[in-house]
């Protein structure tokens, strides 16, 4: 295939035009990454072909970040890098360590900062065969949105007896505020503009999807003026831009006996320490979830744990306005495994399901979700599973996914 055939994905009017060969940038990852990053590309490769034989394709780029880039550019996180992401528009990513003794915090959260990716997209679901430490893990099947760039990704911090905290310490006495002489201080921000384009996102996918209910999450009953605030504003875009296809948990309550109306899709609202019992007590009854960064922090890892753990969570850090997405494994570089071909390469495989969804080629999508249930099935599965599972067959990185390629229908 000539170069010349190739074409970038843009995006119009808030949606993806997607050529037949789009590039792709692929950020190995580091630790474990390169392996679980081949594998992931042979299985999305092969589903590609199969699905499309031929008429689709996917052209891989490859792109610096992390400890390679590091090595190559002096930089963990080239400019040239970030460019090439917004550029290209969707990106598969594998998972970066943190630089020590640097300026930033995090090379994932820095990525999306830098590309103001708002929504960070965690679909929970369980695969029948799994080691599950709950009874009934095939309950749950949920979609989190968590908010990306605010609240503690945005966090302000001073050190404990710092000038700049002893400062904030004397400022706040004047408004009546009394915080200890010794305490570290810290500002997290959740305005009205972030929290409702994460709600709009949340409720438009709810809405594509045919999902049931989308669940606003928050600790507002503590914190009124920013995760309250996120619940407010949150039941505030549903009622101003979706009245004609939403319903609130109150309004089935009063005006239809109890029973969400056909067509309706019901939003309420739970305080966050709640959520973590429902979500375990009665995890049919949530199905897509909105909530602030630092709880969808806690809920996607704590959702992931009921169906396998987060090695077969995928997920997705997207900015719906401008098409932009890096789609990346939810685990991290598990550098003791790194170069041994034995990492489970599903999350980023899943991630790669994900990826092909939001390019509307749902068919290679669905091919490897029945490929990998199949593989599961059988009991070919990566040590982290074969180990809790009787008379499964332990395979490498690599087995799996050439098991998985030889499942797809």
């Amino acid at each position: 295939m000539n170069q010349s055939e190739i074409e970038k994905i843009i995006v119009k009017d808030e949606k993806l035009v997607v050529p037949s060969v789009p590039t792709i940038p692929l950020i190995d990852g580091d630790g474990i990454g390169p392996e679980i990053s081949k594998t992931a590309r042979f299985v999305i490769d092969n589903a590609v072909e199969k699905s499309y034989h031929g008429k689709r394709k996917l052209n891989w780029l490859k792109t610096y970040a992390g400890e390679e880039a590091f090595k190559k550019f002096g930089d963990w996180l080239p400019l040239e890098s970030l460019k090439t992401m917004s550029d290209y528009v969707v990106t598969l990513k594998g998972p970066l360590t943190t630089p020590l003794g640097g300026g930033i915090r995090s090379l994932n959260v820095a990525i999306r900062q830098a590309l103001d990716l708002y929504a960070c997209v965690r679909p929970v679901r369980y695969f029948e065969g799994v080691p599950s430490p709950v009874k009934y893990p095939e309950k749950l099947n949920v979609v989190i949105f968590r908010e990306n760039t605010e609240d503690v990704y945005a966090g302000i911090e001073w050190e404990e007896g710092s000038a700049e905290a002893k400062g904030i310490i004397g400022f706040l006495k004047g408004f009546g505020k009394e915080i200890r002489l010794d305490s570290g201080i810290g500002i997290k921000p959740v305005s009205e503009t972030g929290t409702k384009r994460l709600v709009r996102a949340a409720i438009r996918f709810a809405l594509e999807n045919k999902r049931k209910s989308i669940t606003l999450v928050h600790k507002g009953n503590i914190m009124k003026f920013t995760e309250g605030a996120f619940m407010k504003w949150g039941y505030e875009t549903a009622r101003e831009e979706f009245a004609e296809t939403t319903v609130t948990e109150e309004e089935v309550s009063k005006n239809f006996g109890g029973v969400v109306p056909e067509g309706k899709l019901l939003i309420k609202d739970r305080v966050a320490d709640s959520m973590f019992q429902q979500v375990l007590l009665r995890p049919e009854e949530y199905d897509v979830i909105a909530t602030t960064n630092l709880n969808g922090d806690y809920l996607s890892d704590a959702c992931a744990a009921q169906v396998g753990g987060i090695g077969i969570a995928p997920g997705a850090n997207i900015n719906f306005s401008t098409g932009t997405a890096v789609f990346e494994a939810t685990h991290g570089t598990a550098p003791k495994y790194a170069g041994q071909d034995k990492a489970n390469p599903s999350s980023l495989i899943l991630s790669g399901c994900m990826l092909l969804e939001y390019l509307g080629w749902k068919e290679a999508a669905e091919m490897i979700t029945r490929a990998m249930a199949r593989t599961i099935m059988q009991k070919r599965v990566t040590y982290d599973f074969e180990r809790l599972m009787e008379g499964a067959v332990l395979m490498k990185c690599s087995e799996f996914g050439s098991a998985t390629v030889e499942n797809m229908e």
